[in-house]
């Protein structure tokens, strides 16, 4: 998946928002809150997403996938997709589709009956 593939992508998925932060990262957001992020691999393109803590378990060590750097750390169950071989374009889209569903049902219900959510 290129950078703008994951733009395009992110930018199709309901409520989210867009900027640029953090050292030219592509942040996106839902609801105020990000869920995928694609940047921070030393000028190469990482894809950077919010998993289960099953999913974190079992990819964590996967050639090519690594608990997300500054995330991770902070024990929040974030995987970094950052070289080959790691996962298909399919199933990273299906990752931060994921990712997006996590991060909106953890918003209050107030703001995701704002959102249309």
């Amino acid at each position: 998946m290129t950078r703008d593939e994951f733009n395009q992508f992110c930018a199709g998925l309901p409520a989210t928002s867009h900027v640029v932060q953090w050292g030219g990262a592509d942040v996106w957001k839902v609801g105020g809150k990000v869920f995928a992020i694609c940047g921070w691999n030393d000028g190469a393109d990482a894809f950077t997403f919010k998993v289960s803590k099953i999913a974190f378990e079992v990819l964590q060590d996967s050639p090519g996938i690594r608990p997300a750097p500054y995330l991770a750390s902070r024990g929040m169950s974030w995987l970094q997709h950052y070289a080959a071989p790691g996962l298909s374009d399919a199933e990273l889209r299906r990752h931060i589709a994921l990712s997006h569903q996590l991060v909106a049902a953890g918003l209050t219900k107030k703001k995701r009956a704002e959102l249309g959510l």
